[in-house]
């Protein structure tokens, strides 16, 4: 069977909207893909205040926001359409949207963008709240790229995806993952306190020094005691991470340095909970924004006892936005799409809304 799909991203470093389109060949359980076109559209200033600002709304405004943000979407991905020329070529959208609050203690996740909107719109069925059914049978709805990796890339052990938050998936018998730690969402903080959208290459890190009282605070934060599956809010980068950071009279290159080292240090501190890590040769694929910043892939490679991979640009921007693509495929198959091994949730799960966006 042949899929053709579209899978919309919103990661938590909020420098866009990731939109991919993607086609998918089935054979026997057997999956592989393309990733035929595929943008990555900046936000304007307006709508990255619009989704920083969206946890502080009243529940009036909220709601008023998920259906303009979902009419937004709708709109991007019919340009993205008319742009790619793939007028009849679309079968299903998976849209993740943006995720604003994250409880999954008390079953509960939040990622504004309607499906509803965005069907109304493109007249496309769409596949979104992906993450819903899964908090609900007590998992953490997050991560839940692993069955893209499962069925998509089967030659790696590890994979590690460098966006807003830096998660790690282990493929062993039971297939693990979880977040690391925030990432990219506090660099880019920190570049922007030196006028930066974000620190290119690393190269402002590069020329820092580590703090070591800093770097041994980073790394005593409650949340890396917890085992895993375990996942993190957007907030715990602006609200825990950042203030940390700021406490310290530090230049803002030394604050970058000490951020890539707390990173790197405690990407190697998840690789140690796998008991194979490190005995023979395996290798980490390295995705998401991340992995664009030379100076902390060089610092991985360097730490690191095992193969780090960066994959062909295309890969590393869109992995993210191309298995939203496969988990609506999935949904529409009826077959599962987010593995409760990975979150805790009491079973696998066919997660989604979906929203028949054409005319029944």
């Amino acid at each position: 069977m042949i899929y053709r799909a579209i899978g919309i991203m919103s990661g938590s470093s909020l420098d866009g909207l990731d939109i991919a389109f993607v086609e998918f060949h089935e054979n026997g359980g057997k999956w592989q893909f393309e990733i035929r076109q595929a943008d990555c559209l900046a936000y304007t200033p307006e709508w990255r205040t619009k989704l920083e600002k969206a946890i502080s709304l009243n529940a009036l405004e909220y709601q008023l926001l998920h259906t303009a943000y979902g009419h937004y979407i709708g709109a991007q991905v019919n340009a993205f359409i008319e742009r790619h020329d793939l007028h009849y070529k679309v079968a299903v959208i998976g849209s993740h949207g943006h995720t604003t609050f994250h409880v999954p203690e008390h079953r509960m996740t939040g990622q504004i963008g309607d499906g509803a909107a965005i069907a109304a719109e493109t007249g496309l069925t769409v596949v979104s709240d992906l993450r819903a059914l899964d908090v609900a049978l007590g998992g953490q709805g997050a991560p839940i790229v692993p069955i893209g990796e499962q069925l998509l890339l089967g030659d790696y052990r590890y994979f590690l995806n460098i966006g807003g938050i830096a998660n790690l998936s282990v493929k062993d018998s039971h297939y693990r993952a979880f977040d690391v730690c925030a990432a990219n969402r506090v660099l880019n903080l920190l570049a922007g306190d030196l006028g930066k959208e974000f620190d290119e290459n690393g190269a402002l890190a590069a020329t820092g020094t580590v703090h070591e009282a800093l770097l041994t605070e980073l790394n005593a934060l409650d949340f890396y005691q917890q085992p895993a599956p375990k996942s993190l809010a957007n907030n715990f980068g602006t609200d825990t991470v950042y203030p940390l950071l700021k406490r310290y009279d530090v230049r803002v290159t030394d604050q970058l340095r000490t951020y890539v080292e707390h990173i790197v240090q405690q990407v190697a501190r998840a690789l140690e909970t796998d008991d194979e890590y490190g005995r023979e040769e395996q290798q980490l694929l390295v995705t998401g924004g991340g992995a664009l910043n030379r100076f902390l892939v060089g610092r991985l490679k360097e730490v690191l006892k095992v193969a780090v991979v960066v994959p062909d640009e295309k890969l590393v921007q869109y992995k993210e936005a191309m298995i939203m693509a496969l988990i609506a495929v999935l949904r529409w198959r009826e077959e599962t799409n987010v593995l409760g091994s990975v979150t805790g949730a009491s079973r696998n799960s066919a997660g989604g809304a979906m929203w028949l966006g054409g005319q029944v």
